[in-house]
């Protein structure tokens, strides 16, 4: 059977395969995929995957983490970089800053760190372009054209 592979724009192209480090398996160093990964045992280092990656509620990752998709049921201490949708499950753990478009939190996740998802930069400063008086200052009537 071949694999499809697809082009998600962010220059590392996934595939339909999926990858398991089980329970007890322990790596120390970068691991990566095009297609999809579940982690229930320890990565030391960094993990790429360019579909969806899960991380058991066994599963532990200290490093870098980058992946179109992720799941989180267990513990990651690093900067998370998403694609699309990160969903931290009931359980997980996550310390690091993260990056994604949809982020979902769990009642019962612990995550620390700094949250990103992408507002355009126009859109913070409409907000901020209007100004209300002040207490105790005059409002001015705007002008009427002639």
């Amino acid at each position: 059977m071949a694999a499809k592979i697809k082009d998600t724009g962010n220059g590392f192209k996934s595939s339909n395969e999926l990858n398991f480090l089980g329970e007890g398996t322990y790596v120390e160093g970068t691991v990566e995929t095009k297609g999809s990964l579940r982690i229930d045992g320890r990565v030391k280092g960094a993990v790429r995957a360019g579909d969806t990656l899960t991380i058991g509620a066994n599963g532990d990752v200290s490093g870098e983490v980058h992946a179109r998709m992720a799941v989180v049921g267990g513990r990651v201490e690093g900067n998370i970089q998403v694609d699309e949708k990160l969903v931290l499950e009931a359980n997980s753990k996550l310390v690091g800053n993260l990056k994604a478009k949809k982020l979902v939190i769990d009642e019962g996740a612990v995550f620390q760190g700094k949250s990103d998802m992408g507002i355009p930069k126009e859109s913070k400063s409409s907000a901020s372009s209007f100004s209300f008086p002040t207490k105790g200052e005059a409002q001015s009537e705007p002008e009427k054209p002639e």
